[in-house]
């Protein structure tokens, strides 16, 4: 029997599904909800960073001596509220925020797609805004690693000094374990992200780090779902190091299963998950990264939560 097609499911459906991403800034955010993006496309999937909720621009922040981490600097009431507006299928006016000189724009119409991203500093930050997610994610790169991601992108492309960065980082760090973190344990799944064990370099070279994957265990499936690996490649053709490790961890009083990967898999195995996903989703063809020889635990894990968020969607339709 024939599968239906998950995206004309989702475009004929008048359901709104959310999906809530918070970390700090600079620390990947974005990267890992790339592949729903790709899989359904920006006719359907749309992005709002929480950034274009600062009450107060650059200077203002300067002059007043806080961060942008400090929730009296965002306007929680008017995310909720304009949260709450997007789940009933309404548009909204949204404010605006331009990285590159550290200032407010006009606001912009903002008409809500069938999923809508929400990425920032506060996503999970209250109950009220936890309770409009249909799915939640915290990012949580090593400080390390996050340093390395910030310089980059914020002398980059953002066009700060290196300096001014370092600077600024040191000067967050209070606020970030005081109103960021505590976002942690409120996520359905938490990505950690280190350096990798086969070396720091990997990730400056080729984007390869130690990535770990969160989450409570699924009480339903539907249906089973495989990732092979396959020894003949293993044992004979594999040229570089990776490795598989699952444990168990205890955070926020939830017992979370941990999935590692780290160093670069042949792409046969992230290739397989692939049609398994399009085989359950009907979604034909995904190939996010056809091509690819290798490839790393980044790309491993934006899959993964790629069928997270689908299976979740799948049986929020099933018991509508």
């Amino acid at each position: 029997m024939e599968q239906p097609n998950l995206k004309e499911i989702i475009a004929s459906s008048p359901y709104i599904f959310t999906i809530g991403v918070a970390g700090d800034s600079g620390s990947g955010k974005t990267t890992f909800t790339d592949a729903v993006r790709a899989i359904f496309g920006e006719e359907l999937v749309s992005t709002i960073t929480l950034d274009d909720y600062h009450t107060l621009d650059r200077e203002g922040r300067r002059g007043q001596g806080i961060t942008p981490l400090a929730p009296e600097a965002n306007n929680l009431t008017l995310l909720t509220r304009h949260l709450s507006r997007l789940k009933a299928g309404e548009k909204i006016e949204k404010p605006t925020y331009d990285h590159d000189h550290g200032t407010f724009g006009p606001p912009e119409p903002f008409g809500p797609t069938k999923i809508v991203i929400l990425e920032g500093l506060h996503t999970l930050f209250t109950p009220a805004l936890r309770s409009l997610f249909d799915f939640t994610l915290f990012v949580d790169p090593d400080e390390g690693v996050k340093r390395a991601w910030k310089i980059r992108r914020d002398v980059q492309r953002r066009g700060y000094d290196r300096e001014e960065v370092l600077a600024e980082m040191e000067v967050r760090k209070p606020d970030y374990e005081a109103y960021i973190a505590p976002q942690k344990p409120h996520a359905d799944a938490i990505i950690r992200i280190q350096h990798s064990g086969y070396g720091r370099e990997l990730g400056e070279e080729r984007n390869v780090y130690r990535v770990t994957l969160l989450s409570e265990k699924m009480e339903k499936s539907i249906e089973d779902v495989d990732l092979s690996i396959d020894l003949f490649d293993v044992l004979s053709l594999s040229e570089r190091n990776f490795s598989i490790e699952f444990h168990t961890e205890e955070i926020g009083g939830r017992t979370l299963g941990a999935i590692s990967f780290d160093g670069e898999l042949g792409y046969d195995v992230i290739r397989k998950l692939e049609c398994e996903v399009e085989e359950q989703t009907g979604v034909h063809p995904i190939s996010i990264f056809t091509g690819a020889e290798y490839v790393t635990p980044t790309q491993i894990i934006q899959l993964i939560i790629s069928w997270r968020i689908i299976h979740r969607r799948i049986f929020i339709e099933r018991t509508a």
